[in-house]
């Protein structure tokens, strides 16, 4: 298997179109076209987690966190991470970083992170808008099937539980084929007046390339008439931190303890009104503390994230009980989901490809209590 392949598998599950703009996602270090039979997953490439790389013989890295944010003005091998890239290249291990494009996606930091607090009924807190398209494009009504299916074989056509999802209305077209035209209706220099159907499909916009081709593909005229327009459609599937519901509600200092618990942590900050019992949960893996207004919005009764400020636990101290659970705590479950994202990829089970989850990838925080 090669190094593209984990990433095309990651890629459709957490899309990079979708990640922070100066976000550094993908293929950070190493040949795409590289031959592995051996992936290792971690939050953070970190020297003891090469090490582990280098000593089971492992041919990539995915990692949560990047190694690199900024563009790179030199490599010295002295410096930790120019130690880490020096050893990457050596012995030819590939890393590949996963980054907000899992923190915002289905499944990822934020769903993940609900799911081992419990919750039920997730969904994402703030939803990302603006990343869906509609394709539409004029089609004689004999080919409105073809083209249809085309393009949702592509990618098209997704609306949540729903597939394949389309409109059409009739009209009439008008051309005139110019000279080395070869027109499906008509005849080269003549004006034409045809019966055709107008097809509207959304489509995700890292989608639109792969289903413009296909529609092309499928379509009888040798110049396809079509349009993309951008939507500001809330999207289903993808956004910022998740909410959800616990099974019943629960007195504060029982959620407290079962966050602590669940999570690992070493202990938690928070504030908050201390009667309240605990139902609505919004949650975000990492750094969160910008979604705190949505949270209140969607009338969470807590908010479990991480590197929360002092004055952000004053301003919201009435509205919400706020949680700190540790940045390392809030993002370790997404670990465990990559590697089972992974080992449920039919070609990696097919090709026996060993999907390991680092012993080494560990929280660089200590508590003293």
């Amino acid at each position: 298997m090669y190094v593209r392949d984990i990433s095309g598998m990651i890629e459709s599950w957490a899309p990079p179109a979708i990640a922070w703009e100066r976000d550094n996602v993908g293929l950070l270090v190493g040949s795409p076209d590289s031959i592995i039979r051996k992936v290792l997953v971690c939050l953070d490439a970190t020297p003891a987690v090469i090490d582990e790389a280098i000593s089971m013989r492992t041919g990539l890295i995915v990692s949560h966190h990047p190694l690199m944010f900024a563009p790179l003005r030199q490599i010295d091998p002295g410096t930790r991470n120019g130690g880490m890239l020096a050893s990457l290249l050596r012995h030819r291990i590939g890393l590949y970083a996963a980054h907000t494009n899992l923190d915002f996606t289905t499944g990822g930091v934020s769903h993940t992170l609900a799911e081992r607090l419990g919750l039920k009924e997730i969904s994402p807190l703030s939803p990302l808008a603006g990343k869906q398209k509609k394709i539409v494009v004029f089609v004689p009504p004999s080919h409105a099937g073809g083209v249809m299916q085309a393009m949702a074989g592509a990618g098209a056509g997704v609306i949540g539980k729903y597939e394949s999802c389309s409109f059409t209305t009739g009209g009439t077209g008008s051309f005139l084929p110019g000279p080395g035209s070869d027109p499906f209706l008509g005849s080269s220099g003549r004006f034409e007046r045809v019966n055709e159907v107008r097809l509207e499909m959304e489509c995700p916009q890292w989608k639109v390339p792969a289903v413009v081709r296909a529609m092309k593909a499928a379509h009888p005229y040798d110049e396809a008439a079509f349009d993309v327009y951008s939507l500001e459609n809330a999207s289903r599937d993808f956004g910022m931190g998740a909410i959800g519901r616990l099974p019943r509600p629960a007195p504060l200092r029982t959620f407290l303890r079962s966050v602590s618990s669940r999570l690992g942590a070493g202990g938690v900050r928070y504030s908050g009104p201390s009667a309240r019992r605990i139902r609505s949960v919004a949650v975000c893996g990492g750094s969160g503390a910008d979604l705190l207004p949505e949270a209140v919005r969607a009338g969470a009764d807590a908010f479990v994230t991480a590197d929360i400020r002092y004055h952000s636990f004053q301003e919201f101290e009435r509205e919400i009980v706020l949680v700190d659970a540790g940045h390392y705590e809030t993002e370790r479950p997404a670990v465990g989901a990559i590697t089972r994202f992974l080992r449920s990829a039919p070609q990696i089970r097919k090709e026996r490809i060993a999907v390991i989850e680092s012993k080494k990838s560990n929280n660089p925080v200590n508590y003293f209590r």
